[in-house]
Order: C-alpha cells, then structure tokens, then sequence
C-alpha cells in the first residue's frame, strides 16, 4: 500500500475529508455522520459545525439511520466508515431508512475488497457493490484516482435527494481521467481509451492501470468505467458493434461477475460471450499486502493477462488479432 500511497500527495480518503470539509462550509444542507472512523479527518470541521458533523460510535446501524433520520428532515447526509461497516453490518437500515421511506444519501466507504489486509476479514467487502444490487435507485461510482473521487464526491453531495455509494481505495491509478460529465459530456458513462478489433475489457476504476498493462499491444478495445450504476449498456453496445466480436471481459475491482448480467442485458440481442473478473469468492486466510491478494485473484497485469488473451483467442506474445476458430 505504501507504494501506491507514495505516487501522490493525497489518498482518496484524505481528499475525501478536504472535500466534504469544504462543502460542509458552502452548503448547510449538507451534514456528516462518522461511527468513530476517520474523525480525525473531521476535526476542524467539527469545531466550525459541531451540529452538522456527527459521530455516534461503533453503531453502524445508528450510523445508517441517524442519516436516514437527517434525509427525512431534508439534510443531505453523507456517511462514512469501512464499506463493510458501511453496506454489510447495516444493510436492513439502508433498505428501510433509505430505500422503503424513499430518502437520499450519499455512502462513502473506505477499505475496498481487501485495502487493509491485516485487518481480517471483517474489514474487506468484495460483495459490497452485488449487495447494493439488490436494492432499487442507487447510483455506485468507483474512482481511480483522488482527482476522481474529488469530482464524484462534489457530484453526489449536489445530487439533490439521490442515493449515492463513492467507492474509496487505496489502490489508485498513475493518472486522473475526465469522470463525472452528464448527458453526452465529457466523462459520461464509461470511455473509451483504446480500440481494437479482438473484443472489449471494461477497466472498472483502479482496475485501469492493471488492464492498461495486460492489453498493451493487443488488437481490443478498453473502456474505463468509474460510475458503475447505473452501467453503461449503450457504450458498451457501441464498444461491442464496432470490433466486429461481442466479446466482453469486465474487470471489477470486487466480487468476479458482479456486472455480468448487465452486460447480458446490453447484448442480449446479439451473439456474445462476458467473462466477470474480479476478486474471487474463496476467502484468502494470509494477511499479506494488498498487491499479494491481486495477485492471488489473477487481478495484477500478469493474471490479467494471461486471462483475457485465454479468453479472447488473442496471441499471448501481444501480436494482435485473434487466433483461428476463435
């Protein structure tokens, strides 16, 4: 982690707290909910707004409702704490308190699939984004990069009364992209930054920098995505029609397949083939570094690549095109 830290001046994290610290003092509908993580970050905008920036303890579910409660009397609240913590512990308070009384948030989650390893297993949530699938309305952004988060985290908290999960990680691409446009703007929906004949890679977030490395040199279209839902089927569509070969590899940096029946939907009119990587269901039990679990899940640009070329019939020596039958 402490490579990947060491490339910028910030983490997502810490602009997060700059971020939300400064429209906590341009917008006085906006207020803060902490369950005794990432206070510190908090703490000079707690003195300048004692009423707005809350901290209720280790009660991940008050968290949840107490932001529920601040929706209803029309706060925007915006909640932080681990993503396990955050999707996981509270998920009944997040169908209720946000779903079934029809309120909006924003969710800001850190630790990702496994940023922290020696934390256990309590502190990772690869399923986190598949769970929050399982609820109506929510918007998911994935950043790759602190820049991005700064963008997405501005959006969400003017989002009016929509409910909003930012994804957080450690994990960081070298460079920002466009991310956050509307309509046909820049960075609406997923971009695309390479094309090719041989079929299209879906880089979600963080996942960019590692998709970049295992396509280098193959004949394939990347497309980046760091808003995940709602997902993009149209790109996709444009993506998949352009290469001539509706095959589709996603690359998420949590739970393997979590976007595949979305990419089924998009193409359910064509012949197509999706194979979902991610982090896989087995639980790695060894705390090692954050780069030794992508590693172990085949999502460094080695097992990258040695998966989408199997996939996609393309020469692994990074030739181009594809091999014959496939």
């Amino acid at each position: 982690m402490d490579t990947m830290r060491e490339r910028f001046e910030d983490t997502m994290r810490e602009r997060f707290a700059a971020v939300a610290s400064r429209l906590l003092d341009e917008d006085p509908r906006l207020a803060v909910v902490l369950a005794d993580i990432g206070t510190a970050g908090f703490a000079d905008a707690a003195r300048r707004h004692p009423e707005r920036v809350i901290n209720v303890g280790i009660r991940e579910q008050l968290l949840v409702g107490v932001g529920g409660g601040l929706a209803l009397t029309g706060m925007r609240p915006v909640l932080h704490t681990f993503a396990s913590f955050l999707v996981e512990r509270p998920f009944e308070q997040l169908k209720l308190d946000f779903g079934h009384q029809g309120t909006g948030g924003v969710l800001v989650s850190a630790g990702a699939s496994y940023d922290w390893p020696s934390g256990g297993f309590t502190h990772m949530a690869p399923g986190d984004v598949a769970l929050l699938d399982t609820l109506d309305g929510w918007t998911v952004h994935v950043p790759g990069h602190p820049d991005e988060a700064e963008t997405l985290l501005r959006k969400a908290a003017a989002a009016g009364d929509d409910k909003v999960y930012v994804r957080l990680s450690v994990q960081v691409n070298a460079v920002g992209r466009p991310v956050g446009g509307d309509g046909a703007g820049a960075g609406a929906g997923f971009m695309v930054l390479r094309e090719g004949r041989g079929g299209v890679v879906v880089a979600v977030g963080p996942m960019l920098d590692p998709v970049l490395a295992a396509t280098e040199g193959l004949d394939v279209t990347v497309l980046y995505a760091a808003t995940v839902r709602p997902f993009d089927g149209r790109a996709l569509r444009a993506a998949a029609g352009a290469t001539g070969a509706a095959d589709v590899v996603l690359v998420e940096p949590y739970l393997a397949g979590t976007s595949t029946r979305f990419a089924n939907d998009a193409l359910a009119d064509r012949p197509h083939r999706v194979l979902g990587l991610g982090v896989g269901r087995r639980e790695l039990r060894r705390y090692g570094r954050l780069e030794e679990h992508l590693a172990a899940h085949g999502l460094d640009a080695q097992g990258l690549r040695a998966r989408i070329t199997g996939f996609l019939g393309a020469y692994p020596d990074g030739g181009g095109g594809r091999a014959t039958g496939a």
